[in-house]
């Protein structure tokens, strides 16, 4: 059998399962024996028995060498990397060990306003210093694009001092940055790439698509393997340049369980082989698929779908969905197919709903959906309010780390200007963050939020914004 079809990690699971040794070892089921019914219900047999860690024949995801190590190194040659690093607890962690591995306390890195969560923890773990980028905006469907090419190069120029920039890309509607020409710039003057693309894995397998944050040139790339692949939830993969081989895997050992379930690491192993058997075809049909699927809904009165985006590139397998045609929300239309019409979207905002459209999709699943939009009611026009996002970059005056650490302290909104903000607050629309923690709040700032109507606040202790937390200041601490 050729090397590159077949999956090391399940081979060795599955030669230590038939080798028929006693276990006295961890988990405490005993390869099933133990196993209550219901969690003999979610496994089969075979996959109790194979439910082990830490034997030597299945190798150690620490210090890789055997089964675990090959696996990698197969995931590298297809996704166009020199090295990848396999992960059980989530992109989370793959996005933490990528800052983590390449930044230190002070250094000055570029992210965008809207980045994701573990990007704030990355930030808090490696002690960097945020630079906040704008993000383009789509008045229209009322949703964030991306980062331009025009941002990062005035970024750059302004703070040449920089070590690195964070992109997103593809964000969680599709749209992706011109990775390739933002590599160019970064590279040009010495400082590095990052790109979480946990919504990208797929993007190697169809030229149609954009390319791939490697491909494209990024010197790291986090990926969420089981977002629009095969593998199993919380799996992940990161690829990297082999001058970053020593801190990041030394930063992903931090942040890695010692205990990793093998059938998630087997996971992400099959999932890369079953690319390697058919991975073009696959991602091929499925952007198929999804084009006809936009081209349904485009007769569909009432709904329009999100399509061309200037000066970026867009994952055609992420069908967005704008409602407010129907006079609904996307949440009410969430809702509603879920509840009336057993359809589950990925996500909904206040305008728009999202599908992914992935390999395991067929035509029929796809009419389903077809049909069931046809079957959404019609309301009365009702106004979404949507606040103008931030323009303009923001150096945080407190690192991520320091407000972590600071004691904080709640005051009246309309005290709070020139105070250190500690917490995040964002509208959605657009779910761009008007304040993250480590920013000075300043007076524009406090008349948007008292005065802006707004569908949803996020991250605020106080919802009505009628007060906010801050870092205590000196005066106060002592």
């Amino acid at each position: 059998m050729a090397k590159n079809f077949y999956a090391p990690i399940a081979a060795a699971m599955k030669k230590y399962s038939a080798d028929g040794a006693i276990p006295f070892h961890t988990p405490g089921h005993k390869q099933g024996r133990g196993a209550h019914k219901l969690l003999r219900e979610l496994l089969t047999a075979e996959g109790l028995r194979q439910e082990v860690s830490l034997m030597e024949e299945l190798d150690d995801l620490h210090a890789p060498h055997t089964c675990i190590r090959e696996a990698q190194e197969l995931a590298a040659k297809l996704w166009h990397a020199d090295e990848t690093i396999f992960f059980v607890n989530g992109t989370t962690a793959a996005v933490q060990a990528m800052m983590l591995g390449t930044l230190k306390s002070g250094d000055l890195i570029f992210i965008p306003r809207n980045a994701h969560r573990s990007v704030i923890a990355g930030l808090i773990l490696s002690g960097a210093v945020p630079i906040f980028l704008p993000v383009e905006f789509d008045s229209e469907f009322n949703l964030p694009l991306n980062v331009s090419v025009e941002t990062i190069a005035c970024a750059i120029k302004k703070f040449p001092q920089a070590r690195a920039v964070l992109l997103v890309s593809p964000n969680y509607y599709g749209v992706a940055a011109d990775v390739k020409k933002i590599s160019r710039l970064v590279h040009a003057t010495g400082m590095i790439l990052l790109v979480d693309e946990a919504h990208g894995a797929h993007l190697t397998f169809c030229d149609e698509l954009p390319s791939s944050a490697m491909e494209a040139g990024a010197d790291l790339a986090a990926q969420s393997t089981h977002k629009i692949l095969g593998s199993l939830t919380q799996t992940s993969m990161l690829m990297l340049r082999k001058n970053f081989s020593e801190s990041v895997r030394r930063a992903a050992s931090l942040l890695q369980t010692t205990s990793p379930n093998q059938l998630l690491l087997a996971s992400l192993d099959i999932a890369r082989l079953q690319m390697a058997e058919s991975g073009r075809e696959k991602i091929s049909a499925a952007v198929a698929l999804a084009k006809n699927l936009r081209g349904e809904i485009k007769k569909i009165h009432g709904l329009k779908t999100f399509d061309a985006v200037k000066n970026f590139s867009l994952d055609a397998t992420k069908v967005t969905v704008n409602v407010q045609g129907l006079g609904l929300t996307g949440q009410e239309a969430e809702e509603i197919l879920r509840r009336d019409l057993k359809i589950q979207c990925e996500l909904s905002d206040a305008a728009n709903i999202l599908f992914l459209i992935t390999f395991a999709d067929d035509a029929q699943t796809v009419s389903k959906l077809i049909e069931a939009l046809k079957l959404l009611p019609r309301r009365p026009p009702k106004k979404i309010y949507s606040t103008p996002p931030p323009k303009n970059f923001s150096v945080a005056e407190l690192s991520p780390r320091e407000t972590f650490y600071s004691p904080v302290e709640v005051v009246a909104l309309k005290k709070s200007v020139g105070r250190i903000s500690a917490e995040e607050v964002t509208f959605y629309p657009p779910g761009i963050p008007l304040l993250m923690p480590g920013e000075k709040i300043s007076a524009e700032v406090v008349e948007l939020l008292a005065r802006e109507k707004f569908s949803r606040v996020v991250g605020a202790a106080d919802e009505t914004l009628s007060t906010i937390k801050v870092v205590q200041s000196a005066a106060t601490n002592g």
